[in-house]
């Protein structure tokens, strides 16, 4: 038997549940605990980096195995060879079961050999096909892993199929798609609003920024702020390049207000002398009587109550549309989607505009953009606004993560009030439906600025401030400061929502933080809902659901079902929504069932012991080797294929043991 290790379950029963929680440890019950496994040295609990040059795999908590980093021709060469391979097969001929449905015939780069597919492929999965009923026929036809269920005949007309996502809102058009690619875009709006801010192209509120450095009296932030703007300059321009052109009488490109043809007017005027080329806000405002682009205030706008409401965060990669809709179940009054970064929805990247699809049960829906600069913003929330269903669009200025920071987006900007006015003030400008920002307390920890800046979000055309108890130093490391975040509230004017964030993980920290904040209008749920999405219901009912194994084996159920309906019913779709699960599960094993603990509620920043559940099931689902995740993930999507590996792509053990004891 394995000898316990310092901090670890085995020394737990020595303990007092006090003790423990001064360690940051779970005061699971004595009776239920049990030795640490034992695994090789260096190894640890599933947690992988982003960046990494070699990350764990497969029983990333045990085996010691590594996945070396490829490089982008080894990419290159696997993934020519998929496309050639048998297993990939035409999705027309699979649609319709003819060999002879495909457009492009004996020239078509896939496979047109049915019988060979068939003879090779994966054996069908157990329960029904999300997509065939009597009304509609499943879009994967052949290559569905539940063939076996199908109700219609295979052979069918591809004109009479009910595509999937049908259900689905803001599906990337391929025209606009196409359009973006070749930068024929045109954001009449935007540049107007821009010329009227003195932004245009975002080179003046550039030099301003640089040369003001946003009051940092720190000689080493100027410098480093320096090194940023020049290794952000060229990244966040170039895809603007596409998108600058100016707008012409003869622009066709409609928006929810029209059209405006203006720009071209008004250099052709300066190029005529009629108008000064001093200032284009100057030059607009002694020309035209009325504003091209009336800026809205803020009582015209379509604003959002979110007192009390229960907010599922924005949460990267985990927070996708199946999860959401887990959540919503569970009573989530508003979702949020993935944060996307605002060039590469400019760019038309699919993979960015999938992070803005909607299901029709989000009834109160927002889109969180991420961008460094005015210009680039300004366009986004046009582009957002004019080809998206949403209540409304958050600008993330608080992500700590260093490949956004990097590029002067998410926390950089707290450095950068100037900047920062600039964006709110350009994004919320042409838009009537809220605009909401979501920021942490400062960059640098123990150097809190939000609170300076409460007012001044408002005025500058925010309709709700999220504000995350952190510092962007401090990732998510320690408690969240709620003083810091009442302090806020207070100073926040009464039309503003103010939204908390951070660690809540029970209906007793929902109503000690609504009664100590009572100025602040809700408390936004992020990793408490990972954890358990059923906080949500908590908090509604005021209880704590001791939830069985079989209970939470259902909704992980639910979560795989709207994955096939997601990401397809195919083996690519099959295979991604593993991968999400599994993502998923790396969260989830934090979670310690309220019966086995001594003190009740369970806190965020608590580590979980080596500890065996009330059942087989339950004390699976506490492992944190990557190898029972994929057992469980196993038994809701069949046998994983042969080489499978898996690394979290988020650090799961969130918590910091140095930090927290």
């Amino acid at each position: 038997m394995a000898t316990a290790v310092e901090g670890g379950g085995g020394e737990a029963p020595h303990r007092s549940p006090e003790e423990l929680m001064a360690k940051a440890i779970a005061p699971v019950k004595p009776q239920y605990l049990r030795p640490p496994p034992v695994r090789s040295s260096g190894d640890s609990t599933g947690d992988g980096d982003v960046g990494k040059e070699k990350e764990k795999t497969g029983d990333a908590a045990g085996s010691g195995l590594v996945k070396e980093k490829k490089s982008k021709r080894q990419l290159k060469r696997e993934r020519k060879q998929q496309v050639q391979s048998v297993a990939n097969m035409c999705t027309e001929v699979a649609r319709t079961g003819n060999v002879d449905s495909c457009p492009f015939g004996s020239k078509c780069r896939v496979n047109h050999d049915l019988e060979t597919y068939l003879a090779q492929k994966p054996a069908d999965l157990e329960g029904t096909c999300p997509f065939d009923s009597e009304e509609k026929v499943c879009p994967y036809g052949v290559t569905c892993r539940f063939l076996g269920t199908h109700k219609q005949n295979l052979i069918i007309q591809s004109q009479d199929l009910q595509r999937r996502k049908s259900h689905e809102i803001n599906n990337l058009d391929k025209d606009l798609q196409k359009s973006l690619w070749k930068g024929k875009v045109k954001f009449p709006k935007a540049e107007a609003q821009l010329k009227l801010l003195g932004l245009k192209g975002g080179k003046k509120e550039r030099l301003e920024t640089d040369g003001e450095q946003d009051e940092i009296k720190d000689e080493s932030v100027k410098e480093g702020d320096k090194v940023e703007e020049e290794s952000i300059t060229d990244d966040e321009s170039r895809p603007l390049k596409k998108s600058k052109n100016e707008v012409d009488a003869e622009s066709t490109h409609e928006t929810n207000n029209g059209t405006c043809c203006v720009e071209e007017d008004c250099e052709n005027e300066i190029a005529e002398g009629k108008i000064e080329n001093n200032s284009p806000k100057d030059s607009l405002k002694s020309s035209f009587k009325v504003d091209i682009v009336p800026k809205l205030q803020l009582r015209e706008k379509k604003l959002i109550d979110f007192r009390g409401k229960l907010y599922l965060a924005p949460l990267t990669t985990v927070g996708n549309l199946p999860f959401r809709r887990v959540c919503k179940g569970f009573g989530a009054d508003v979702t949020c989607g993935e944060m996307a970064m605002c060039t590469n929805l400019l760019q038309g990247q699919a993979s960015e505009w999938a992070l803005l699809r909607r299901h029709p049960s989000e009834d109160l829906f927002g889109v969180q953009i991420c961008g460094s600069y005015p210009d680039t913003v300004t366009r986004t929330v046009e582009l957002v606004d004019s080809n998206c269903s949403v209540d409304f669009i958050d600008i993330n200025m608080g992500c700590p993560i260093d490949v956004v920071v990097n590029r002067g987006a998410g926390s950089a900007l707290l450095t950068k009030p100037m900047r920062m006015k600039s964006v709110i003030q350009a994004a919320s400008g042409i838009i009537d439906r809220p605009l909401t920002v979501k920021v942490r307390t400062g960059y640098f920890e123990g150097r809190n600025r939000i609170d300076s800046l409460v007012t001044d979000i408002y005025s500058w055309g925010a309709s709700a401030l999220t504000i995350h108890g952190r510092s962007r130093q401090q990732r998510y490391s320690k408690l969240a400061d709620w003083d810091y975040i009442s302090k806020c509230s207070n100073n926040a004017p009464e039309e503003l929502n103010v939204i908390g964030n951070g660690d809540v993980f029970s209906y007793c920290d929902w109503n000690k933080h609504m009664s100590q904040c009572p100025k602040m209008s809700a408390c936004m749920i992020a990793r408490g809902a990972l954890i358990k999405p059923w906080l949500f219901t908590e908090i509604k009912e005021q209880r704590h659901w001791d939830i069985t194994s079989g209970e939470r084996f259902n909704i992980l159920k639910d979560f795989v079902r709207f994955g096939l309906e997601h990401w397809g019913s195919d083996n690519k779709g099959v295979e991604t929504s593993r991968h999400f699960l599994l993502e998923w599960l790396s969260y989830t094993y934090r979670y310690v069932p309220i019966g086995l603990l001594d003190v009740v509620p369970q806190r965020l920043n608590w580590r979980p012991p080596s500890y065996y559940g009330r059942d087989d099931l339950e004390t699976l689902m506490a492992s944190d080797s990557a190898a029972d995740w994929i057992r469980i993930s196993e038994m809701l999507l069949g046998k994983v294929p042969e080489g499978f590996t898996f690394a979290p792509k988020h650090k799961s053990n969130a918590y910091d043991r140095a930090e927290n004891g």
